[in-house]
């Protein structure tokens, strides 16, 4: 058994006491925990203690993507606690079922009349909209859920499953102290303010008087791969970085090409494409003055999306979804070049390597600061560079 801290033990009692007294007329018991507090263990112990109460009890363990799912089943797989009748998988996997034509080609998805489990464990919540809550409340089957409390809430939309977590982890353990993406993300929630310095061989961050900061910085990004997330603060510099990484991989046109990274920016049920996930052209071609036929492969998703993208939306200062033109973008999808993201729509994700601009707006309160600043750090898994705008 693995020893858990004070904290983790009282939620832990608090999350079995739901499940054992109260889940018949409470659905969901929310826990919210920071980068470092051992929100993973805790979810591996927890299985245990349930198979304890219940051995033919079945779990689906859910993330909203493609990536975060395979990322907590390789967590879950290595404290050996992934049990005969679980699954992991995505939450679209575990409630949604395809559409298919005559030539078994999928047209489409419809969600489940059933679901084959008895407790759904959702991991990084705070990416869960309205219409799939409901969706999953629907099989009134019990739900824990379990994301970041301390990270930005969702861009649009006043619903936030992470905004008032019932139980909280925050205490960050001592040898989580002892990784320096884990002690920046400290500083960055406490204080809002990283000090320039090194941190260690992959995080640093960068003075503007470093002699060197604009040579590192140009190199960092003509070297950009898969395994990098550029994030800033404002779309303007978005669209500069996204400009000048492009020119620095080859691509000479301005309109999207093959090979070419982008970020998909409205959700499609029927499609299984959602905010913010990220994505490789692998065919595109213009249809017309307005649309792209496209092939584009999804970063940790099964298949391919194929579908119609607009053409304006690429290098548009924001999705069109929000903006007048929206009665005209109602036949496709909406992409951009995926090379730089903002913070806001970079939640989702995370990368071995995060290059951040930090770039704080006038209108930004010290908590809204603290917030954006955390979530932008907490993106690296190994690497973290900072560099003042």
């Amino acid at each position: 058994m693995i020893d858990l801290s004070p904290d983790q033990k009282k939620v832990l009692d608090k999350i079995l006491y739901w499940f054992k007294k109260e889940k018949g007329k409470k659905q969901y018991i929310s826990l919210g925990g920071y980068a470092g507090t051992g929100k993973t263990t805790l979810i591996a112990v927890l299985r245990e203690e349930l198979a304890e109460l219940d051995k033919k009890l079945k779990v689906g363990f859910v993330a909203y993507t493609g990536k975060a799912a395979r990322v907590l089943k390789i967590k879950l797989k290595g404290q050996k606690v992934i049990l005969k009748g679980d699954s992991v998988s995505t939450i679209h996997g575990l409630i949604y079922s395809p559409i298919v034509d005559e030539k078994e080609v999928i047209i489409g998805w419809q969600k489940k009349e059933k679901i084959e489990c008895d407790l759904i464990i959702i991991d990084e919540a705070s990416m869960v909209d309205e219409l799939i809550w409901s969706h999953l409340l629907s099989y009134k089957v019990p739900i824990i859920v379990v994301g970041d409390h301390g990270q930005l809430p969702p861009i649009k939309g006043n619903f936030n499953l992470m905004q008032e977590p019932e139980l909280r982890l925050e205490q960050i353990h001592r040898q989580a102290r002892q990784n320096p993406i884990i002690g920046l993300s400290i500083q960055a929630r406490e204080y809002g303010l990283i000090r320039a310095g090194k941190y260690s061989r992959g995080v640093r961050k960068f003075s503007p008087e470093d002699l060197e900061v604009q040579e590192e910085m140009g190199e960092m990004l003509t070297n950009f791969n898969t395994d990098t997330l550029i994030l800033c603060g404002y779309n303007s510099t978005r669209r500069r970085l996204n400009n000048h990484i492009r020119a620095a991989l080859g691509f000479e046109s301005p309109e999207p090409q093959s090979g070419d990274r982008v970020i998909c920016l409205r959700n499609n049920q029927t499609e299984r494409i959602f905010n913010g996930m990220l994505g490789t052209i692998i065919h595109i071609k213009k249809k017309d003055s307005s649309w792209y036929e496209a092939e584009i492969n999804m970063d940790g998703e099964e298949g391919s999306y194929q579908g119609l993208i607009s053409v304006d939306q690429f290098n548009s200062e924001l999705p069109m979804n929000f903006t007048k033109k929206r009665s005209q973008i109602m036949g496709g999808d909406l992409f951009d070049f995926g090379y730089a993201l903002t913070v806001h729509k970079a939640q989702g994700s995370q990368a071995k390597r995060v290059i951040l601009f930090e770039e704080r707006f006038k209108q930004m309160n010290d908590g809204d600061w603290k917030r954006w600043l955390y979530t932008a750090v907490t993106r690296a898994e190994e690497e973290l560079y900072i560099f003042s705008r």
